[in-house]
């Protein structure tokens, strides 16, 4: 199911005023990859790059075209580790945080 215009706004314009809930985006979809839910991890980070960077702005950072990259976040995408991992790494560069997995399994941003 698309997402809707209206959604897609709500989440971006949350995310610009509330770095809280941008965070907690980012986070839940690397948790979730981590935990094997692939799917939603992807969902997740979609919405996080939509909202955020964009997929033109991520693609010149990565060198990449950024119909690539948004295949690689879509429902049917199955991206390489190295393409996901060099994703990740950009997007934290660009939010400033470390991720650290705890011994309890919780994903912490710093």
């Amino acid at each position: 199911m698309a997402l809707t215009r209206s959604f897609k706004e709500t989440i971006k314009a949350r995310a610009e005023r509330d770095p809280e809930f941008r965070m907690g985006l980012f986070r839940e979809a690397i948790e979730a990859m981590l935990s094997d839910d692939l799917e939603t991890g992807k969902v997740l980070l979609r919405d996080y790059v939509n909202a955020t960077v964009g997929f033109e702005t991520l693609a010149q950072d990565m060198q990449k075209d950024p119909k690539s990259l948004m295949r690689m976040l879509s429902a049917k995408g199955n991206p390489r580790a190295d393409n996901l991992l060099a994703m990740v790494s950009k997007l934290k560069k660009r939010e400033g945080v470390q991720l650290s997995v705890q011994p309890a399994g919780e994903l912490h941003a710093g």
